[in-house]
C-alpha cells in the first residue's frame, strides 16, 4: 500500500488506468451487443478523458471516503491486513461506480428527461463488473505491479 503522496499518486494512476479501461471496454461491448476486437481499440478514445476524470474523483474524494468507510467496517490494528484492503476495495467501488456511471450517462447515454432512470440502470449494470474486476483482477494486479515497482525502484524514485 502507498506510504507517501507520490506513491499514492502512482498507485491511483495505475488503478484508474486498469479499472477505467476495462469498464470502458465493458460498456462499449454492452452497447454493441457483444465483444469484438474493435472494442479494445475503441476504448482508448474514451480513456484519454475518462481516465483523468476518474483520477481526480478518486484521488481527491473517493480514496479518502473509502479509507474512512473501511475503518468503520474493519479495525486494521486488530484484524488481518487483507481484510482492510478488501474493505477499502469494496467501499471504493460502492462510491466510485455510481459517480462514474453518472458521468458516463451524462456524456454518452443522451438520457434527457430520463437521466435518473438511465443512471440507475447504468450503475446496476456496471456495479457487478466493477466489483468483481476490482476484487479479483485489477486490485491484485495493481498491488502486485506497485509492490514490484517499489522493490525495484523504491529507494531511488518512489520514496522521494
Amino acid at each position: 500500500m502507498p506510504k507517501t503522496k507520490l506513491q499514492e499518486v502512482c498507485f491511483t494512476v495505475l488503478m484508474v488506468l486498469v479499472m477505467v479501461y476495462v469498464m470502458i471496454c465493458y460498456n462499449i461491448a454492452q452497447n454493441m451487443g457483444g465483444m469484438s476486437n474493435y472494442v479494445f481499440l475503441s476504448a482508448f478514445h474514451e480513456l484519454w478523458f475518462m481516465g483523468p476524470i476518474a483520477f481526480i474523483i478518486d484521488f481527491f474524494l473517493v480514496s479518502h471516503l473509502a479509507f474512512r468507510g473501511a475503518r468503520c467496517i474493519v479495525n486494521p490494528e486488530k484484524e488481518n491486513p487483507f481484510h482492510f484492503v478488501l474493505a477499502i476495495s469494496c467501499t471504493s467501488v460502492a462510491i466510485m461506480c455510481p459517480i462514474m456511471s453518472l458521468i458516463a450517462t451524462i456524456l454518452f447515454k443522451h438520457a434527457g428527461r430520463e437521466l435518473i432512470a438511465v443512471w440507475v440502470q447504468t450503475t446496476v449494470i456496471n456495479f457487478p463488473m466493477a466489483f468483481f474486476l476490482q476484487i479479483f483482477y485489477a486490485g491484485p494486479l495493481v498491488r502486485l505491479i506497485f509492490k514490484k515497482t517499489l522493490e525495484i525502484y523504491g529507494k531511488h524514485i518512489i520514496n522521494q
